[in-house]
């Protein structure tokens, strides 16, 4: 629905705004040096929250497939993440986070059959050269591990947000549950890695624990349920435009909540990237349903057979 699509691309974006907010929360609210376990405690009680609420379990290929959205889109791009940002300097992970689109048109291309359009490289590429404007400064020798760990958490949520909208969902499950299975699936990889490296999880107290809530809920469990709901609707490049949005959202909050100044350059690389954000919505058509599955049995034996039309292939 035409008229629709707007306010599901408006709804989708309030996730990536809201992630923006994550780097102030983190360092004005939570325990120092503990990147796993704030991973850990962002993934888990959110995704447990929203299983409560769904009541929904994976059956039959699901378990994996969730297994593996739930490792791509949380459990390893969260652990990589924290590494990128604590071996970087300034807003390098950023950066190569903003090259997202450029990644998701490569995957689309060979998971989906989606090939990109010139308009969406340049568009991908003026979105990431607006970003540097936005968060890089001056400053040292880049870390080889940070690059590598940056580059893979990047590759790893496209390849998560491409094959989110390669297997839709089973017919009768929203996109509630599917949240639920990948943050709990996600959780349940990070929490052994985060007692392994980090130890006995630290003492809280009430701020700290008002910001672990916050993260929990509002920036993992909504944002995180807004965000596959869009790859569930649009297209996998569509949503993944709306990425820059976070890092924008980052040093505006630095902005009015830290008081860090905003230079000339920063503003027109803001400019840059929101209108690549824009542009990125632009002439392209959301998808008309989202792809699901029906569950029978067969002789005995459970199998899934897609119900969606055709049009998703094309």
């Amino acid at each position: 629905m035409a008229s629709s699509r707007p306010a599901l691309i408006a709804l989708t974006a309030l996730a990536p705004v809201s992630w923006g907010t994550t780097y102030a929360v983190t360092t004005e609210f939570l325990p120092a040096d503990r990147p796993l376990f704030t991973g850990l405690m962002r993934a888990l009680p959110a995704g447990l929250l929203l299983l409560a609420l769904a009541r929904v379990l994976p059956r039959g290929a699901w378990w994996w497939k969730a297994a593996v959205l739930g490792a791509l889109n949380i459990g390893a791009f969260f652990p990589l993440l924290f590494l990128s940002a604590y071996r970087l300097p300034g807003g390098m992970a950023a950066v190569v986070g903003s090259a997202g689109p450029l990644f998701v048109a490569g995957l689309a291309a060979l998971l989906l059959g989606q090939r990109p359009t010139g308009r969406t490289l340049l568009t991908g590429a003026v979105a990431a050269f607006g970003v540097s404007l936005v968060v890089l400064r001056a400053a040292g020798a880049l870390d080889a591990l940070g690059l590598l760990a940056a580059l893979a958490a990047t590759v790893s949520m496209s390849a998560g947000t491409v094959l989110t909208q390669r297997w839709g969902r089973p017919a009768g499950v929203g996109p509630l549950a599917l949240t639920g299975w990948q943050l709990t699936a996600g959780g349940l990889l990070i929490a052994p890695l985060a007692f392994l490296v980090e130890g006995a999880p630290p003492a809280l107290d009430g701020r700290a624990a008002g910001g672990y809530l916050y993260l929990a809920v509002a920036n993992t469990a909504v944002a995180y349920w807004l965000w596959f709901r869009g790859i569930g609707r649009l297209t996998a490049t569509q949503v993944t435009f709306l990425g820059p949005l976070s890092p924008l959202t980052a040093a505006v909050v630095g902005w009015a909540a830290l008081g860090q100044a905003l230079t000339p350059v920063q503003l027109v690389g803001m400019g840059l990237a929101f209108g690549a954000t824009v542009a990125g919505q632009i002439g392209a058509r959301s998808k008309a349903a989202p792809r699901t599955f029906s569950f029978s049995e067969t002789n005995g034996r459970k199998e899934s057979r897609d119900v969606t039309d055709g049009a998703l292939r094309r």
